[in-house]
């Protein structure tokens, strides 16, 4: 396969604003062209919201905000009916769920009433408004940031909900030569409106997602992922494994890692590189102090390589 450019562009563009988070720029880049959704778990202040709206931009998509706070309603994310008594009836007006790119910033903090109103979209990729469902823009991103559930304040998503998102990632402090690049440098524009190149042309997306499931995936490799994946279900320290989606995420997500290294076919170290970002914020140990990347690690290490 002839390497393909425009990804290499979006990755540049976005390396340009988040400084030393390459891997995590990578991750979140395949993440788009897997048409998956991304959780962004991290303490505030570490460029969050930079890294959404930048992608936006650098993508070429429409971009909304929402901040999730505890009397935010399904309505404001959703929209409603609204009465207009000089036509005598109801008009729809659509909320910010209606955009290619949504930021759900703390998504934690809302009630869970307000965060299941959410699962409709990311599962379906429409809304139903008034007895009528509303197709959502195409494509649609939702990258959804979490505080620590060491937090005050934040209500735990629910396992069926961390099961929409394809990844989550944590972008960590910066070192401490970028955090003194940082402090030093006056701070500029890079980060504003606009300040960010687009790095795709109309249409470069659903093409380049296309290219990706043309990716080739050996029965073998995909037979190891099946094989980790069920390994979660059995494992002593486990209290709720990996769903089969998250086989067919894998399978997706690894796809679009090969894609960005300009390869038509999948690698056993893209299987390694997506195997944490994917499963983990999806299996469940049964101790509250438990880890399940040190869990998957040790599965991952416990299941051989095919051959």
């Amino acid at each position: 396969m002839e390497r393909d450019s425009r990804p290499q562009r979006l990755l540049s563009s976005l390396e340009a604003v988040l400084l030393g988070k390459a891997r995590e720029i990578r991750l979140l880049v395949a993440a788009l062209l897997s048409d998956g959704h991304v959780l962004l778990e991290d303490v505030p202040g570490t460029g969050k919201t930079t890294l959404a709206r930048s992608l936006a931009q650098a993508a070429g998509l429409e971009f909304r905000r929402v901040q999730f706070t505890p009397d935010l309603l399904p309505s404001d994310l959703t929209g409603g009916a609204v009465w207009r008594p000089s036509q005598g009836e109801f008009e729809i007006l659509k909320g910010p769920v209606f955009s290619q790119v949504l930021l759900a910033d703390e998504i934690n903090r809302a009630s869970p009433r307000t965060q299941s109103a959410l699962l409709e979209a990311m599962e379906e990729r429409q809304v139903s408004l008034e007895g009528s469902t509303h197709p959502l823009p195409d494509p649609f991103l939702v990258l959804a940031t979490q505080n620590p559930v060491e937090f005050h304040g934040v209500f735990p998503l629910p396992e069926a909900q961390m099961d929409r998102f394809l990844i989550r990632l944590s972008l960590g402090y910066p070192s401490q030569d970028v955090e003194h690049r940082l402090v030093s440098e006056i701070p500029s524009a890079r980060i504003g409106a606009g300040a960010v190149p687009t790095a795709l042309l109309p249409g470069d997306l659903a093409e380049l997602r296309g290219k990706v499931r043309q990716v080739h995936l050996e029965p073998a490799l995909a037979g190891w992922i099946v094989e980790l994946v069920r390994a979660t279900r059995q494992h002593r320290a486990v209290r709720l494994g990996a769903s089969p989606r998250v086989g067919i995420a894998l399978a997706m997500f690894t796809r679009a890692l090969a894609l960005l290294d300009g390869r038509d076919h999948v690698r056993p170290e893209d299987v390694v590189e997506a195997w944490i970002p994917v499963a983990a914020h999806r299996v469940h140990p049964r101790d509250a102090l438990g880890r399940s990347e040190t869990i998957l690690e040790e599965i991952r290490l416990g299941i051989p390589l095919p051959v």
